[in-house]
């Protein structure tokens, strides 16, 4: 009778000694007290996994016995938990409650944005053990793998390259070929790929998904992320080989190379000289033009 009495009127009279969590009654304690316990004392007979409370075995035998009492209305699929109905049901109302907190791209589910946000973080927990390439998604990494353990039996006419799968080889047979099947609605441009046509309508959108985890600025491309990082990192990469000194960039590179080179890039029109830059080859041939005139 006090334990109904006290469910009316709120009154908290049992609390945890671990974490000072207040209860009505001294058996929601009881339960309670097992998260601070680790007491499983409900055991799946079927594959012996441990369960805090008997609600939780009982959904989780669901599993075991295919029990799935709800059921979707609109396509009549079925599930072992409502909370899984629930977020199946965003499929048929195109409701994407969940929004990445950097680009504001909406999701459907929590995990697809949690997913997502690595694009942002440059996060990738997911390791190749043959060649140590990092992924994002566990789904890339073994798909990646498939280049490791598959057999390539799929071979290229024209350059006898190898594939391990016939759908890469008729994408690399794009690059003999010349067809480009993925076309730009807005500006009508081609491209061999889909992946490149995403990538090409960041152009016309604007979008940025790629962030700099370090001062947040936004990229259209991974590539000119990786880039940008360099600035952060101080990593020079390209390396000259006649003064060793390192640049961010192969550009860089190759454009301090002419210093070293001297190649006859450019030749001024009054003296046979040498020239590392256009630049100051106008300039020489601006100085001969006053010679000229003085004489």
């Amino acid at each position: 009778m006090l334990s109904q009495m006290r469910a009316h009127t709120t009154e908290k009279v049992w609390s945890c000694s671990e974490c000072f969590k207040d209860f009505s009654c001294k058996s929601s304690l009881l339960r309670h007290m097992t998260i601070h316990t680790r007491g499983k004392q409900y055991q799946c007979s079927k594959c012996v996994k441990d369960f805090t409370h008997k609600s939780q075995l009982l959904i989780h035998m669901r599993i075991h016995t295919d029990k799935n009492p709800y059921r979707c209305l609109q396509c009549l699929k079925d599930f072992s938990k409502k909370s899984h109905l629930i977020e199946h049901m965003k499929v048929h109302t195109e409701e994407k409650p969940y929004q990445c907190s950097v680009c504001l791209k909406d999701f459907k589910h929590k995990s697809s944005v949690l997913t997502h946000m690595k694009i942002h973080t440059g996060e990738k927990p997911y390791q190749c053990s043959e060649c140590l390439k990092d992924f994002s998604h566990k789904s890339y990494m073994l798909s990646h793998m498939q280049f490791h353990t598959a057999e390539k039996s799929c071979k290229c006419s024209v350059c006898l390259k190898d594939f391990s799968c016939k759908s890469s080889l008729l994408r690399h047979m794009r690059v003999h070929s010349g067809e480009k099947p993925h076309r730009c609605s807005v500006c009508l441009k081609d491209f061999s790929r889909n992946s490149n046509l995403l990538a090409h309508m960041r152009v016309h959108t604007g979008e940025k998904p790629y962030h700099c985890p370090e001062c947040l600025k936004g990229f259209s491309h991974k590539s000119h992320l990786m880039l940008h990082k360099r600035i952060h990192t101080g990593e020079k990469p390209f390396k000259c080989s006649e003064c060793q000194r390192g640049f961010s960039r192969k550009s860089y590179l190759i454009t301090h190379m002419k210093i070293h080179t001297r190649n006859k890039l450019y030749e001024g029109s009054q003296s046979v000289k040498d020239f590392s830059h256009k630049s100051k080859l106008l300039k020489s041939v601006r100085i001969h033009k006053e010679e000229h005139i003085c004489i």
